[in-house]
């Protein structure tokens, strides 16, 4: 009963060494508002972590729900989430008593002189024994092992949900290139179609005697020209379906025929939701395994500062010896030991040592949360930026294709009544179909720039 009282009085008063952790908090200027503003985002509320959805397309609902769950990418950090998750039961395992039993079975041969009065000289000896140990969590070692264990799971689990936040964001990307590569290739086809018009109408005039076989000829060349961009844009959308069957885990000819039936790029109806600096900082997985890896490295202080004290275990063993298998414990008496055991290392330097490391390696940690707090701030501001002059370019394009129509469609008015040369045709043709293109062109970028936008938002993962 005095040994377990002073048990229990060890255990109660053991305090764990090293600092406590406590979780930075960000500035006030880092969870403030952003700087870049657009009239297509807004700061209320924040974005969703299904933000996908925003774009109304049951196809891409389908193919994210098939990244999610097939993914390699995500396999692996779910895989390094399960290890995790071992270790930290490893590190709680040390708070209970460790059990080892043992047994040996040896049959020999005594000397005439060792043998004993009436015994054979040759015999079995067979020995069993129980031995338990329990070490006193005096300094806190293993309770900061533990929590540095935890701090490692919470790391993974956030880096699983990183890995997420990537690969559903490059599922809709692949999805948004294949979709507005369509769109670009049905543009594409419309102006070739149009020049093949206009083609047609000056080989006319060229066998009335109106025009020259050079004029035709220029206006055949940009037919041409157009005509070849078909097979890049062929390949772009071919391309983005290959990406897209490898982020879903599927071969490419496995793709589902419904992904390649829209034609349309992806476009958002409502304004994108952007919250602020605190929201964006509480929900990126990135900043959340930064935090955690720092949690781990200080809880890590502890552990190398309570191998500086002594290590106190508990142990006891009991056990048998006999010469037969018969009476190991029957008429053999047991043999019990029960006592504590303190090792303190005299030579300090090598604890020393790796009490520098951790206090580096915390400072490493402190550093990396810093920049990944700065980096996300970055991201999410260049992304709306980016989002912000994507949207005006297009509304100049926009307005650059619509000029270009009319002065086409009056240039061919005027070129079938003979006022305008066919020079002056060409030039509104050209121009025309390098808006057409361009615009076509802008609307992939801001599908892209959404996607980025909400990728450094850091949405796509929510726990079901």
């Amino acid at each position: 009963m005095r040994f377990l009282a002073a048990v229990s009085a060890l255990t109660l008063s053991a305090c764990a060494v090293g600092p406590n952790y406590v979780a930075p908090t960000p500035r006030p200027v880092e969870a403030a508002s952003f700087v870049s503003t657009t009239a297509a985002a807004t700061p209320v509320p924040a974005v969703e972590g299904d933000w996908w959805r925003l774009y109304n397309d049951p196809v891409l609902d389908r193919l994210v729900a098939d990244a999610l769950k097939a993914n390699t990418d995500i396999r692996v950090a779910v895989a390094r989430l399960e290890r995790a998750r071992a270790s930290l039961k490893g590190a709680r395992a040390d708070r209970t008593p460790q059990v080892n039993l043992g047994g040996s079975a040896q049959y020999g041969r005594l000397p005439a002189a060792q043998r004993a009065p009436g015994a054979d000289r040759e015999n079995w000896s067979v020995d069993v024994g129980l031995d338990v140990a329990y070490e006193v969590d005096l300094f806190g070692r293993i309770s900061r092992n533990i929590e540095a264990a935890n701090g490692d799971v919470d790391a993974a689990e956030a880096d699983a949900n990183a890995v997420r936040v990537a690969i559903v964001a490059d599922t809709t990307r692949a999805y948004a290139d294949a979709v507005s590569s369509a769109e670009r290739l049905d543009v594409a086809q419309r102006i070739v179609a149009l020049l093949d018009r206009s083609v047609t109408l000056m080989q006319k005039r060229e066998a009335a005697g109106l025009q020259t076989p050079l004029d035709t000829a220029r206006i055949a060349s940009l037919r041409d020209q157009r005509q070849a961009d078909i097979p890049t844009l062929l390949a772009q959308r071919q391309s983005a379906l290959f990406r897209l069957a490898t982020l879903t885990g599927r071969a490419p000819q496995e793709l589902p025929p419904e992904v390649a039936a829209r034609t349309t790029t992806l476009k958002l109806d409502t304004p994108i939701p952007v919250g602020d600096g605190a929201a964006l900082l509480a929900r990126r997985p990135d900043v959340r395994a930064a935090e955690r890896r720092l949690a781990a490295s200080t809880a890590r202080i502890g552990v190398a500062t309570a191998d500086l004290y002594p290590r106190i275990t508990l142990g006891g063993s009991v056990g048998s010896t006999g010469t037969g298998f018969g009476n190991i414990f029957g008429a053999n008496p047991l043999t019990w030991l029960l006592g504590p055991l303190i090792n303190w290392s005299v030579n300090q330097g090598p604890a020393r040592a790796r009490l520098a490391e951790a206090r580096a390696d915390s400072k490493a940690a402190l550093a990396t949360f810093d920049g990944t707090v700065l980096q996300a701030l970055e991201e999410t501001e260049t992304a709306l930026t980016v989002y912000a002059r994507s949207l005006e370019r297009r509304a100049a394009l926009q307005s650059a294709t619509n000029a270009a129509e009319t002065a086409a469609r009056i240039t061919r008015a005027r070129q079938r009544e003979g006022q305008v040369d066919s020079l002056e045709l060409l030039d509104s043709e050209r121009t025309l179909a390098d808006a057409q293109a361009s615009l076509a062109a802008q609307d992939a970028e801001i599908s892209r720039a959404q996607v980025n936008l909400f990728r450094a938002l850091g949405g796509g993962w929510q726990k079901s």
